[in-house]
């Protein structure tokens, strides 16, 4: 999945079909779990340097040092994925809130890479999970000190993408090989560009916070609706947090679809609109800090399809202290980190009576 994972493999190159000799120019791809979004392709000239540009990274693994989980060496790879709420700029027009001078990972999923790259799991972390932050470096060298039963999506707040990392590390042990960070004005004009993404809702959604009101139906939401939708939580389910996850979970399957429709784009002015909102919506780590590191990244995806990815919600319960809160169901939670590490599925028992959100089915993939 990585440049040195898929060395001197690019999609223009593979010609399996009649559809695949048509490719030219740029292939464009996006890959998203609330969030995941890559480019794939490539590019001359000008192009390539202005849509590089556009790339933002942040060095993780400097801010971490050394005292991390060991890298696994069974082909496999997790990376973090966070949609961040920052109100700051053009965002704290969108997705309801106000504009309080913090960020927070508002969207969190930890995608597993498995080894052949053919299937993916994606579990969910809810942002109202009471957890322990570790003490942590962020990017700019600023410590954080530790912290004991604050919620999950203070840790971004806290230190930026480092500490979030260092958090997630600290409750699964698993390494996070990769960072990807998608902001509410790169999330709205990357799903524009893609021309909407179809879903279906099994019932009305009306929820004022979120700016959205879909009546039950077949909808192609645009990039703020599809944004309200990620963030929706009120509307639905039993309004926690966990519903939303339930939504989001359903968006991630409908834009991987949406994703594998787009095809061929021939109007260079389209296709160059797409790929510069994918590459200005991210942040990313170091590692993929570079279009081409972002096309090697994305050609190593390009073999998942929303059937292959199997998506959970971390196992957690309601706080008994605070039903607005949930804590990790740690046993539960072990069968799941211990299945990432040795890169094998995630079992049913995993997820077996635990808190869900109650919003299971109110949206699905067209």
């Amino acid at each position: 999945m990585s440049a040195e994972s898929t060395p001197g493999r690019r999609g223009k190159g593979r010609r399996r079909t009649t559809r695949d000799k048509r490719r030219t120019g740029l292939k464009a791809a996006a890959w998203t779990a609330a969030g995941i979004v890559v480019l794939g392709g490539t590019g001359a000239g000008y192009l390539y340097f202005e849509l590089n540009g556009n790339i933002e990274s942040v060095d993780i693994d400097q801010a971490l040092g050394t005292d991390r989980p060991e890298k696994a060496d069974n082909g496999s790879e997790n990376i973090l994925v966070l949609g961040s709420d920052t109100r700051s700029g053009g965002n704290e027009r969108l997705g309801g809130g106000t504009d309080d001078g913090t960020a927070r990972s508002d969207t969190a999923m930890i995608v597993h890479v498995h080894e052949g790259h053919k299937k993916a799991s994606v579990v969910s972390l809810p942002r109202d999970t009471v957890v322990d932050r570790p003490e942590c470096t962020d990017t700019d060298g600023g410590t954080h000190p530790a912290a004991s039963g604050v919620m999950f999506n203070s840790a971004y707040a806290t230190g930026g993408a480092a500490c979030a990392v260092k958090t997630v590390e600290s409750i699964t042990d698993l390494r996070m090989d990769h960072y990807l960070e998608v902001d509410f004005t790169g999330f709205r004009k990357l799903i524009d560009e893609l021309g909407g993404v179809e879903i279906t809702t099994g019932e009305d959604i009306d929820d004022p916070d979120s700016h959205l009101e879909l009546e039950a139906g077949t909808h192609r939401l645009d990039g703020e609706q599809a944004l309200g939708l990620v963030r929706t939580r009120h509307g639905v389910g039993d309004g926690s947090d966990l519903g939303r996850i339930q939504l989001q979970q359903a968006f991630v399957r409908a834009l991987a679809r949406q994703i594998g429709e787009v095809g061929v784009l021939t109007d260079p002015k389209k296709l160059y609109s797409l790929a510069d909102a994918a590459t200005r919506a991210v942040t990313t780590d170091s590692g993929l800090g570079s279009l081409n590191s972002l096309m090697s990244f994305a050609d190593g995806l390009k073999d998942i399809t929303p059937a292959s990815m199997h998506m959970i919600t971390m196992p957690v319960i309601y706080d008994p202290a605070d039903a607005n809160r949930v804590l990790v169901e740690e046993a539960k939670a072990r069968q799941v980190w211990d299945a990432l590490r040795n890169d094998e599925s995630i079992p049913k028992s995993a997820t077996e009576g635990t808190a869900t959100g109650e919003a299971k089915g109110v949206v699905n993939a067209g």
